[in-house]
């Protein structure tokens, strides 16, 4: 659910970008956490699958 929600949020920043409401850099930047935090949660979710087994 959370990696769905992650990717829901990185299409509203694009889609913000793309009307105008987000400047390149604000875009960039946002863009970039959305894409770490994406990372950090796949990482969670490889360690709790290991851990259950």
């Amino acid at each position: 659910m959370s990696m769905g929600s992650a990717s829901e949020l990185e299409y509203y920043f694009l889609l913000a970008h793309e009307l105008g409401y987000l400047k390149n850099l604000d875009f960039t930047s946002l863009s970039d956490d959305v894409a770490e935090m994406k990372r950090m949660l796949a990482s969670l979710i490889v360690r709790l699958k290991a851990d259950s087994l």
